[in-house]
């Protein structure tokens, strides 16, 4: 009787401190089929970063800042949102990015927001103009 309750007592002690992410690995939501659609998204709205960014650099830096490299930094990310676009499609049966579905582009940050830097890197999807869909806190009331 007692080494049952030495060995039960240790198995809880051990048992205790053991842990595992068994429940959301860190990948979980990265599938083939996300993949394919950011790619599409990519080839489909990814022209939507010129006036993006025209609006964007206008705000920061004034009306001929936003045209000129506005539009030139625009283009430059519409061109790469394209390739990564085309990349995507083509390869969204396989794991490319170390082993995992993720976008290749993970310079915006490492946190999964929607807009990591907006200024430094890509998002993983395009952005919208006009009314932006992804922000779900209003003041109503659902039921």
């Amino acid at each position: 009787m007692k080494k049952l309750a030495v060995l039960a007592t240790a198995m809880l002690a051990l048992g205790g401190i053991a842990s595992a992410d068994i429940q959301a690995p860190p990948g979980h939501g990265y599938t083939s089929t996300r993949k394919l659609g950011r790619g599409i998204g990519n080839i489909l709205y990814g022209f939507m970063e010129i006036p993006e960014q025209i609006v964007r650099k206008t705000d920061d830096h004034g009306r001929k800042a936003g045209w000129s490299y506005g539009a030139v930094d625009g283009t430059s990310r519409a061109l790469r949102r394209l390739g990564y676009g085309f990349y995507e499609v083509f390869t969204f049966t396989c794991p490319t990015y170390r082993g995992t579905f993720k976008p290749p582009y993970e310079r915006c940050g490492e946190d999964n927001r929607i807009e990591m830097n907006p200024t430094d890197g890509l998002s993983e999807f395009p952005p919208e103009l006009g009314f932006e869909g992804y922000f779900y806190h209003t003041r109503s009331q659902r039921w």
